[in-house]
């Protein structure tokens, strides 16, 4: 496995939290980098260039993981390098509200940018590495993506879904060099909390409204409080560079990692009383606990 300073590396979702943690850590480290989002490249790019000082290598690149066209394009210019080692993929966005008020359009929305956009991205940049012989790709999951969290039930399946797209694509591509790897990151203090939306109908008029609102205040000052994603961003580097990666990685609070073990021995229903006490959505008198997930 090439060192992180020798590799070429797109990085999707660069504008903002773990994406832009990520782009900056391994630009730091040397690495040419692609920096993808819809932001403007040549705003983004001079964005990361301030924060990197002079010799940097890093490229900014528009690309919207929720148009083909675009992701094709924008790889397409990558490629024309020479090679692509590694896709660190961040692209997201969360949606809160409870599942019986969510629409359609909106569920589509989600899905096509959170698993689309990654099936988008794994299968334009797959040739390359392919006819390379080996690269790596990490997508960025969840906790979320291994426990449903309470009015996150949409993000949460479109996580559940990546786990499963992820498990799929490393059997299906290890033949050819290419390692598939999931980061399942809980809670860091990032731009997605503000940018988190609600469904339409969340709010007055729902069954759910006070529900909700007791458990989006618990979901937000836990991510308010938390670190900010400098952790991720190391982490996938030395999975960058390892040589035999495991197909997944958990990185956040203990409690929030602790809880996965949890999920395994605990019976069903204890876990999930658990985790109604966390998000207080059970008794609405029931206390507060630390939140596990």
């Amino acid at each position: 496995m090439r060192r992180v300073q020798e590799s070429i590396v797109l990085v999707t979702g660069a504008s903002s939290g773990i994406g832009r943690a990520c782009a900056l850590e391994l630009g730091r480290r040397g690495a040419l980098v692609y920096a993808a989002s819809r932001r403007p490249s040549d705003e983004l790019g001079a964005d990361l260039r301030r924060e990197l000082g002079p010799g940097a290598r890093i490229e900014a690149v528009r690309l919207d993981v929720d148009r083909a066209d675009s992701v094709r394009e924008a790889v397409a210019r990558i490629s024309a390098a020479g090679r692509l080692d590694s896709v660190v993929h961040c692209a997201g966005f969360g949606i809160g509200g409870a599942l019986e008020d969510a629409s359609d359009d909106e569920a589509c929305a989600i899905l096509e940018t959170n698993l689309l956009g990654a099936l988008r991205v794994c299968r334009e940049v797959l040739p390359a590495m392919r006819a390379q012989g080996g690269g790596t790709i990490v997508l960025v999951s969840s906790i979320g993506g291994r426990i449903g969290l309470p009015f996150q039930g949409l993000y949460s399946a479109t996580k559940f879904a990546l786990e499963g797209l992820a498990e799929a694509l490393s059997l299906e591509v290890r033949a050819h060099g290419i390692r598939v790897v999931l980061v399942e990151p809980g809670d860091f203090h990032t731009a997605f909390t503000d940018r988190r939306t609600r469904l339409r109908n969340a709010g007055a008029g729902s069954a759910y409204q006070e529900a909700f609102a007791r458990a989006l205040e618990v979901i937000e000052r836990d991510e308010r409080g938390a670190r900010t994603p400098e952790p991720v961003a190391r982490l996938i580097c030395r999975i960058l560079e390892a040589r035999r990666p495991r197909l997944r990685y958990t990185v956040g609070p203990a409690m929030q990692r602790a809880a996965l073990q949890m999920k395994k021995i605990l019976p069903g229903r204890v876990f999930e009383a658990m985790l109604a006490a966390t998000y207080r959505v059970g008794d609405r008198s029931a206390p507060r606990r630390g939140r596990t997930t």
